[in-house]
């Protein structure tokens, strides 16, 4: 897969917010990663374009984090239908055009991936991206906004894991609120890639910022880091939510399938 066209051409690249869903708690001022997210806007009460193909437009899930953004600072927030059969892409690129936020919900991140291919908006987000709009996250929504994730086609069989490309906005691998099982989904996804590559557990309640391709910020909780070495999956030290920006390693995408 190309890496987009922001990457690709090297002109300015638009932050990224990642974030793990679970963790935290309502708060009066609103949740401050949240709130970072929508500062990313540039401007008071932005309008948010809520993607929900990961999770089937799911209603409950639409109301409750839509009152969380509210809440962090936002004013409207859209729900960009396309999970009914009757959906209408054409709808759907004018919603987020007008959006001065998209995020990409969480849910079941292949599920996600095939809704937005089968509306063919995979090339439109990313031009919208690499146009300067902002994206951000949650769960599920944040490894779709990354470069690849890894399947099963038989869930018996570690030998079956294969990989998928996802949006490749943020040029990096990660996973998602998975510590208590030691990231073993996100181990297997950098067996899977070549050796060099640097993969980010993103614990429940943390996130990333992916501030340039090469330039990222861990976010309210410590992120676990592994690098695909040739003898195996190495875990490196965590990056610490200091403030202070880590620099990420070039992503070396795995050979295209035959």
């Amino acid at each position: 897969m190309n890496p987009p066209p922001n990457v690709q051409a090297g002109i300015s690249f638009q932050p990224i917010h990642l974030l793990a869903g679970g963790g935290r708690s309502r708060r009066k001022s609103g949740d401050p990663l949240l709130a970072d997210c929508l500062a990313l806007a540039g401007k008071p009460a932005p309008e948010v374009a809520y993607v929900g193909a990961a999770s089937g437009d799911d209603p409950s899930f639409f109301k409750y984090l839509s009152g969380l953004f509210r809440e962090a600072g936002a004013d409207r927030v859209h729900l960009v239908p396309l999970s009914s059969p009757g959906a209408d892409a054409d709808a759907a690129c004018h919603q987020l055009s007008r959006a001065d936020l998209v995020f990409i919900s969480g849910g079941d991140v292949e599920a996600g991936m095939q809704c937005l291919r089968r509306h063919r908006l995979i090339p439109f987000l990313r031009r919208l991206h690499s146009g300067g709009k902002p994206f951000f996250g949650l769960s599920a929504g944040s490894i779709m906004l990354c470069h690849h994730w890894v399947r099963w086609t038989d869930p018996d069989d570690d030998g079956s894991a294969r990989l998928f490309q996802c949006l490749g906005l943020a040029p990096l691998v990660c996973d998602t609120h998975a510590e208590k099982e030691d990231w073993v989904e996100l181990k297997t996804l950098l067996h899977l890639m070549p050796e060099g590559n640097v993969g980010y557990g993103i614990p429940a309640g943390g996130g990333l910022r992916v501030s340039r391709p090469d330039c990222i910020l861990a976010l309210g909780k410590p992120i676990s880091r592994f690098r695909r070495e040739r003898q195996g999956i190495r875990r490196l030290p965590p990056l610490e939510p200091d403030g202070h920006p880590a620099l990420h390693p070039p992503l070396t995408p795995p050979p295209e399938p035959p």
